[in-house]
């Protein structure tokens, strides 16, 4: 069965005390930290780079899930693997002519790769990265068009993770829009084990409750998932 990933989006955290921020998060269950790296040009936002990775991986251990809202991801994989990133998902919008030294890259520095899809992307576009010989490790599919928190979650994108899920069994699959405790049940029954969530932990009264109840959720999708195969 896979493992239940729930991801805090750092993008609703305190980034005047982002230190303390990311261990109250470690401290309260999360498997990752979700960190938003815009561009200002892919994205209208323009957020955090390397320089904050970096400085956030000497207080934490933590898996530092980045997610590139950009539109070079080339230029930033040697500063993020040095800065200590763990993960480095890209868009398959912007790198169709080069996922694959772009993998190879990531790789090369250390890091686990991943590629999201807007919501007007085909889910399609992602199964050549996937399926090549140098495949990405997880997909990430918004749930929202990508650039702010605190939006609506788009249910119609289910029917891309349970494409996905139907077609690769054991791959991570991610989600990252508008996660909560009620839209969760949704995302993990489509297939969806990898959960970035922003608003709705950090605005929570206790964050660890909501962070366990999106485990549950998965956890128990995951197993009926397994039964129905």
């Amino acid at each position: 069965m896979l493992k239940a990933k729930i991801a805090p989006s750092m993008l609703s955290s305190d980034f005047a005390n982002l230190a303390s921020e990311a261990q109250r998060m470690v401290d309260s269950g999360a498997d990752w930290l979700h960190m938003d790296i815009m561009d200002g040009h892919f994205v209208p936002n323009l957020t955090i780079g390397a320089p904050v990775i970096e400085s956030l991986r000497k207080h934490t251990k933590a898996y530092l899930d980045c997610h590139l809202m950009v539109t070079n991801p080339l230029n930033y994989v040697e500063a993020l693997g040095k800065a200590g990133a763990s993960g480095f998902t890209f868009h398959v919008e912007v790198t169709k002519e080069n996922w694959q030294e772009l993998v190879q890259q990531i790789k090369r520095r250390g890091m686990r790769p991943g590629v999201a899809l807007k919501p007007g992307t085909p889910v399609e576009e992602v199964y050549p990265l996937v399926e090549g010989d140098n495949p990405v490790e997880v997909v990430l599919v918004m749930t929202v068009e990508p650039g702010f928190g605190g939006q609506k979650f788009m249910p119609e994108m289910m029917e891309k993770v349970r494409a996905l899920r139907e077609k690769y069994p054991s791959l991570d699959i991610e989600v990252d829009g508008g996660l909560g405790p009620s839209t969760i049940d949704a995302a993990a029954s489509a297939g969806a084990n990898c959960i970035v969530a922003g608003s709705s932990i950090f605005g929570a009264p206790e964050p660890a409750v909501v962070i366990s109840l999106m485990r549950k959720s998965v956890g128990t999708a995951q197993g009926q998932l397994d039964d129905g195969r």
